[in-house]
């Protein structure tokens, strides 16, 4: 269980759209996804037009229905006037039909075509940005912001559309009818407009804060679910419960903040246009007594004053949503704005085929970002030939996990070279240098998958007989084909339905199937019994035949037979040679193994 302070990586992405918080434009970054769905923009478009002139053209009807009808006590034209009333009404169900079915599609596509776009754009950022940000971040950017933003583009900017066409029309018929009239509403309109860009602007910032505090609830969880195990063990129940709890509350206070500012902006609107709405009744009310109006136009221009009022009721309540979109739309864009440390140069040079294998670092110096003050790596040099096996010994924190790290490509050297084949691997594509190298990891990576596709994870377009074959190497089938479904079990999430020991045989097989002309053993039997380990052993000295090999090891006795052993310290190379020779020498290998065989003596 890792307890992580904010980083600069965190603070990057949450706070780099601190300046642009006054801009309310950040939704125009979504054009470029919409611009695909025209079409059906347009045809949604055209129903929205429809919809808004039936709306409309509802307050012509009761006009002449006032005037026409009731003054006039024409029977008849009651009757017309319900047939033309049942035919608006028809025409405006279809065509609202027609908008939101078209504008929810396009909605949807366009949060489909985003997510992919944002997990595409994660999945090619470099190592050295997940060292130093929250997963639970990222997850509430692909779930929490695409949603909400699905929610706007699919609902909230169509209805925003729909009654910013029905504010404008409704003022139009407004002036149409009594401009006198119409010049009362329109002294109120910035009574209405100013408080709703003062508290959409607190709302921005507010919305913002809130998503942030949904992410640190999402991050919570998937701190405490994936270090459960260390949770339970150390009796941390209570702990973990309040601090979610806390965690919780923080995100529940500051979304009350902004529902407070969202509810008062919307009483404020609501109390300003009804207000006017009452005092303009009164005026108009006068004139139809004085005969300046008739009670149709009267009528008509009641309608559109409550058509006009809802609209800007309707819009100050969108401009929340939209503001929460905004923020959305921020982070999701921060998010892809972050470029990938790791890149391939723009005319990478080709790996010489066939694959040889030979693996070379000169002067070679690094930092991890995490850690700048502190060297990974310092004037580290090591040949390796093809078809030799090296294995690199050490205390922990000497640096030979990071070897393996540079030469995937996970990180470049702040100085030195890295070769593969004799070409610098800074100016191959990184998918041609790691196609060539296969790692099994200490802590192997068990998908949520079934076994068959574990391990044809090695190698995609593998047969089921190869697959089979690859697990009889690593000494795996046997336990695989006991499972209730053989090969094809659900081996559940991170593998929990094997044990350590099958788990690592597994990534085994999945190494073997990949076939790679480097192989890089990273404590590969580190988890294994005394058994496993020995059938494991065999298998991998078959794999290593003709192959490159590198071999991270802290238990000496299984790299004893290596062509040569490299001894580091401190990030450096301290010792290189058999382990007859470096046994001789009587330096830090010296003391290893007698400190490990001694103690394997004893036993």
């Amino acid at each position: 269980m890792v307890f992580r302070e904010p980083t600069p990586a965190n603070d990057a992405i949450k706070d780099s759209a601190e300046t642009k918080r006054r801009d309310l434009r950040p939704l125009r970054q979504l054009l470029p996804y919409l611009k695909p769905y025209w079409r059906q923009i347009a045809l949604a478009s055209i129903a929205l037009l429809f919809a808004a002139g039936t709306v409309l053209g509802l307050g012509q009807g009761l006009r002449a229905l006032v005037d026409e009808g009731f003054a006039a006590g024409n029977a008849a034209l009651l009757d017309q006037a319900l047939l033309v009333m049942l035919g608006v009404v028809g025409l405006l169900a279809v065509s609202t039909y027609t908008r939101f079915y078209m504008v929810s599609w396009v909605g949807e596509r366009v949060v489909a075509d985003l997510r992919k776009r944002v997990f595409d754009h994660i999945v090619g950022l470099s190592p050295g940005f997940f060292e130093t940000t929250k997963t639970g971040e990222i997850l509430s950017r692909l779930t929490t912001d695409t949603t909400l933003l699905q929610g706007v583009v699919g609902s909230s900017v169509s209805i925003a559309l729909r009654n910013t066409l029905t504010l404008i029309g409704g003022l139009v018929m407004l002036m149409l009818t009594s401009a006198k009239l119409t010049g009362l509403v329109l002294l109120v309109v910035p009574l209405v407009v100013v408080p709703i860009i003062i508290f959409g602007r607190k709302l921005r910032v507010l919305s913002r804060a809130s998503q942030d505090r949904v992410a640190d609830v999402g991050s919570t969880v998937d701190e405490v679910l994936t270090g459960i195990r260390t949770v339970q063990a150390y009796v941390r129940e209570d702990m973990e419960r309040r601090r979610f709890a806390g965690t919780v509350e923080g995100a529940v206070d500051t979304a009350v903040k902004r529902i407070r500012v969202r509810a008062f902006m919307t009483m404020l609107v609501i109390t300003l246009v009804f207000g006017a709405i009452g005092v303009i009744l009164w005026v108009g009310g006068h004139d139809v007594l004085a005969g300046r109006i008739s009670a149709g136009e009267l009528s008509a221009f009641v309608f559109y004053a409550i058509v006009v009022a809802g609209a800007v009721g309707a819009l100050s309540e969108i401009m929340g949503e939209l503001a929460r979109a905004a923020g959305a739309t921020e982070r999701l864009f921060d998010l892809l704005s972050i470029q990938a440390d790791i890149q391939a140069p723009a005319d990478p040079l080709p790996l010489p085929v066939p694959p040889q294998g030979a693996v070379s670092f000169e002067r070679v110096s690094f930092h991890y970002p995490s850690r700048p003050d502190w060297a990974a790596l310092e004037d580290f040099t090591l040949d390796v030939k093809p078809g030799e096996t090296v294995a690199l010994v050490g205390p922990s924190g000497a640096g030979k996990s990071t070897v393996f790290q540079l030469l995937l490509r996970f990180y470049d050297p702040q100085a030195g070279l890295v070769r593969l084949d004799g070409v610098d691997v800074r100016r191959a594509d990184p998918r041609d240098v790691r196609a060539r190298l296969g790692l099994v990891p200490q802590d192997p990576v068990i998908f949520s998958a079934d076994a068959m596709e574990n391990i044809r994870y090695g190698r995609p377009d593998a047969t089921d007989a190869e697959v089979r074959e690859a697990a009889r190497a690593a000494h795996a089938l046997d336990f695989l084909e006991a499972l209730p479904e053989g090969l094809h079990t659900f081996l559940g999430e991170k593998g929990v339905r094997l044990s350590g020991g099958q788990r690592q045989r597994v990534a085994i097989a999945r190494a073997i199937l990949r076939n790679p002309p480097v192989l890089l053993l990273d404590e590969a039997t580190s988890a294994l019994d005394a058994e496993s380990e020995r059938l494991v052993q065999q298998a991998l000295e078959e794999l290593m035949r003709d192959r490159t090999t590198l071999i991270i090891a802290h238990r000496l006795a299984t790299v004893v037979n290596a062509d040569r052993i490299v001894v580091m310290e401190q990030g450096r190379v301290v010792a290189s040679g058999t382990h007859a020779e470096l046994v001789r020498q009587e330096g830090l290998y010296a003391r290893l193994a007698a400190l490990q065989f001694d103690r394997s003596a004893a036993e």
